[in-house]
């Protein structure tokens, strides 16, 4: 079941899961090991079976668009459809997975897509399919696959043990570069054979093992300390946490450059195979399944190349590569030549969205990772949502030739732009809990509700450390409004020149708590940093208030703030 189930044929997560390839595998490790978990190889089989019946969708859906469409850019459109909701509701979805049973989410988004391409195969058997319609019918499958794609990538874990993990999700994208290598092929003449309608309804059938599958495990149970975030509170601390993490904010804008320059290939594909290769709905099922065959080669190549590449390197090098084949394709009218480019068109899609996957992956915490990866994913669809659009209208202005070469030129500029906005190193951070922290005993009834709660911290330093301190205080404010602290400040008490006062707030109690709880093993060298520089007698004492208005009955004299003060870890 890769990550982004039938959202083909554009491969955003179930490609990018080769991801985890950018945690390095102990050489003696079997890429196999995940199979012998009951669950994962259940799993594997039945998604494997989901995938091939996706692939075949996904070419009637676009060959069928060639026949019964008026314009060409509606052609375009299919990919635009599928992927435009993955932009919209991601970041909701990353939110849902995050905060509740992912197994009753992923059941929920395969039996949705179950019922819409039903409905598709019905509506193409009785002949009321119009270009809209179709469209309509794609975009709700694009639907399910936007609410599936971060509760599958967050539970891969609850399958297999966490040294497998990597296995795993490389398994999961050999399994649909696999499907893609021959699915589109087999699409294609069944399509020639039977129409579309045949391929919807296999499709249809394909959810079938995965449903049952799905149905038949228990994961683990995850006790949950704290109530859960609403919607709008978990969606914006992911916003939030990403805002805020500069690694995840230049892999998003990677993404959506190579979104963006990529989809053309996949968009314009069918375009390619009648106009320029002057063939049927077989060849486009070739040329689709010579992509996938790059695919599978560029997963198995990636883990090499980073070996000997830097992330930013090997980035750069596949957007130069796609381009330079996306060059190719416009300019041949050979099956034989355009076949070898679309394989490097394909490689350079696996081995470019697995970088960006890992760098995500391994630069946020458990407890947002699922919104990280969604907004990711919000990300490099976009581009993919929005590129299908403006190529689509490129073709009606330029023709095809001309349109690709275009899409070749923005390739280039994206990889131009880790000139600017260079990607980090991929290498796994320490973002477990760093779990110093303990809920302090309070002198004033409080409600997990209550709130605001200011926050004063007081330290003491020499005039010869103002700067380092002001340097690591820098730090210490991003990770603190990442985290979700609220009008963060840093004072200078006016009588006293080596008294400094770290104040912020959170809006309620529980908040508080969370936000002390999403303090990681990497977080605490900036930590030690700021303790280190104190020169006080004792630790930085630290006060917790709570905002009280002033007395609300007549007479009555307003009360103190209540105030918790202590020394010691903040």
């Amino acid at each position: 079941m890769p990550a982004d189930l039938k959202a083909q044929p554009v491969e955003d997560v179930a490609a990018a899961e080769l991801a985890a390839e950018g945690v390095a595998l102990p050489e003696r490790a079997s890429p196999f090991v995940p199979l012998r978990q009951p669950v994962f190889r259940a799993v594997w089989f039945a998604s494997l079976a989901s995938n091939f019946g996706g692939l075949i969708q996904a070419v009637g859906a676009s060959w069928l668009m060639t026949a019964i469409a008026a314009s060409a850019d509606l052609v375009a459109l299919v990919q635009a459809s599928t992927t435009l909701p993955i932009m919209l509701f991601s970041l909701a979805a990353g939110a849902i997975a995050d905060n509740y049973d992912r197994r009753r989410i992923m059941l929920t988004a395969q039996f949705f897509m179950f019922c819409v391409s039903i409905m598709l195969a019905v509506f193409a058997w009785f002949g009321w399919l119009t270009p809209w319609t179709l469209l309509a019918f794609t975009f709700l499958l694009g639907c399910g696959t936007a609410l599936n794609n971060p509760a599958w990538q967050s539970s891969v874990g609850d399958m297999v043990p966490r040294q497998d993990v990597p296995a795993a999700v490389t398994l999961n994208s050999v399994a649909f570069n696999i499907a893609r290598s021959v699915g589109p092929a087999i699409g294609g003449a069944i399509v020639a054979a039977s129409g579309a309608f045949a391929a919807f309804a296999i499709n249809a059938v394909s959810y079938v093992a995965l449903l049952a599958v799905l149905w038949r495990w228990t994961p683990p149970k995850v006790e949950r300390l704290l109530p859960r975030e609403t919607l709008w509170i978990a969606m914006s601390a992911g916003l939030r946490y990403v805002a805020m993490s500069p690694n995840i904010r230049s892999v998003i804008l990677r993404a959506f450059a190579f979104g963006f320059g990529g989809i053309v290939v996949l968009a314009l594909l069918p375009l390619v195979a009648r106009d320029l290769v002057k063939g049927g709905p077989l060849v486009f099922g070739v040329l689709l399944g010579a992509f996938g065959a790059g695919a599978v080669a560029g997963a198995f190549l990636s883990a090499r190349l980073r070996r000997m590449l830097t992330t930013e390197a090997l980035v750069r090098l596949t957007f130069a590569a796609f381009a330079v084949a996306v060059a190719v394709m416009a300019v041949s009218t050979s099956l034989w030549l355009t076949m070898p480019a679309l394989c490097v068109t394909g490689g350079c899609w696996v081995m470019t969205l697995s970088t960006f996957n890992a760098t995500v992956q391994l630069s946020a915490p458990r407890w947002v990772v699922g919104r990280a990866l969604a907004l990711y994913q919000m990300g490099a669809f976009g581009g993919m949502a929005l590129g299908s659009w403006v190529w689509g209208r490129a073709i009606l202005q330029i023709g095809t030739e001309q349109t690709l070469l275009v899409a070749a030129f923005t390739l280039l500029a994206g990889a131009a732009l880790g000139l600017r906005y260079a990607l980090p190193p991929l290498e796994a951070l320490n973002l477990d809990p760093l779990s110093r922290w303990r809920e302090p005993k309070v002198a004033v009834d409080i409600e997990p509700r209550s709130g605001p709660v200011i926050v004063t911290i007081e330290y003491v330093i020499a005039e010869e450390d103002v700067v380092a301190f002001l340097s690591a205080m820098a730090e210490r404010r991003r990770i603190r409004r990442r985290d979700g602290a609220r009008h963060w400040a840093l004072l200078r008490d006016l009588t006293n020149a080596e008294l400094w006062i770290e104040r912020y707030d959170s809006p309620t109690w529980v908040e508080y708590v969370r936000q002390n709880q999403r303090v990681t093993q990497a977080d605490a060298e900036i930590g030690e940093r700021v303790r280190a520089l104190h020169k006080g007698p004792v630790p930085p004492v630290v006060h917790r208030m709570i905002e009280r208005q002033t007395g609300s009955l007549p007479g009555a004299r307003p009360s103190p703030a209540p105030t918790l003060s202590e020394t010691g870890p903040h």
